[in-house]
């Protein structure tokens, strides 16, 4: 297979992501309905989260197992422990201090400053700042996801390099299904606050989600690496775990129980019948 159709594969698994940001344009929800939504994209992320962490485990395990044989040292997994503990804090606390630093009061001349392009508007920190909550939280999922696709690229990736046709289209496949849950997991906090964004909006969270797709698959094609893919994977699960923890505390405040334990098990349930699809294509 070719460099130009192993991209295509990639940008056709990452695309299916902007299927759900559409709901992030909902209309002032009913709380009930607010709740609901806010606490599915908690389960979705719940999942993705142990679904990274368990791929990110599995080269720890195999040097586990080396060990225990005697073919291999306690170098690799010493190795491999400290990307995996690294990667989880480096995203967990990154997180934590971008955060702290979108909280900060914005000077006066950055207020005054004149907008740039969407893009550069969008990204800047100093426009972040006047974000609500609800479109930092968007944010934040957005980049956890991304990390996430792009050990999901790595994956198609490194099937069409090594021709395995059937298996990467499986896999473009099992991923397609998963980014549209994810792109619903990025927009329901702002569904959930009430906050309707616009489309430029949308389409960047769409980017930075489903964009790594097509740069992992470019990369996968071309080479392997379990340490490349444990970093990305756990630094994916730090930004997801710090999210899970924001989405919690946003819906326990709102005090409607009901609607949080339905939504979170919706959001579950979506995530692991999606990935029945992908365990089906051999991944």
């Amino acid at each position: 297979m070719g460099e130009a159709d192993t991209v295509l594969l990639g940008a056709i698994a990452g695309v299916t992501i902007l299927l759900g940001l559409p709901i992030g344009r909902l209309r002032a929800p009913a709380p009930g309905l607010r709740v609901f939504l806010n606490a599915t994209a908690i389960g979705i992320l719940v999942f993705l989260l142990w679904d990274v962490l368990t791929h990110a485990w599995e080269p720890i395990d195999a040097a586990l197992g080396d060990l225990r044989t005697g073919a291999g040292g306690i170098g690799p997994v010493l190795g491999y422990g400290a990307l995996f503990l690294g990667g989880i804090g480096v995203g967990l606390i990154a997180l934590v201090a971008y955060e702290n630093r979108m909280r900060r009061p914005v000077p006066a001349a950055a207020r005054n400053a004149g907008p740039g392009s969407m893009l550069a508007t969008e990204l800047d920190g100093r426009g972040a700042r006047h974000w609500s909550t609800a479109r930092r939280t968007a944010l934040l999922v957005a980049v956890g996801i991304g990390l996430h696709n792009f050990g999901e690229g790595l994956a198609i990736g490194n099937s069409a390099g090594q021709g395995e046709i059937a298996l990467a289209t499986l896999l473009v496949i099992g991923f397609a299904l998963h980014n549209a849950t994810e792109g619903f997991g990025i927009v329901a906090p702002l569904a959930a606050d009430g906050d309707r964004p616009g489309w430029g909006f949308l389409l960047l969270m769409g980017l930075i989600g489903g964009g790594p797709t097509v740069l992992g698959t470019v990369i996968g094609r071309q080479f392997t690496s379990d340490p490349l893919t444990v970093v990305f994977l756990t630094l994916a699960a730090g930004s997801i775990l710090y999210v899970v923890i924001q989405l919690i505390g946003v819906a326990l405040r709102a005090g409607l129980r009901t609607p949080l334990y339905w939504g979170i098990l919706a959001g579950m349930t979506a995530g692991f019948v999606t990935d029945m699809v992908v365990t089906v294509g051999g991944a």
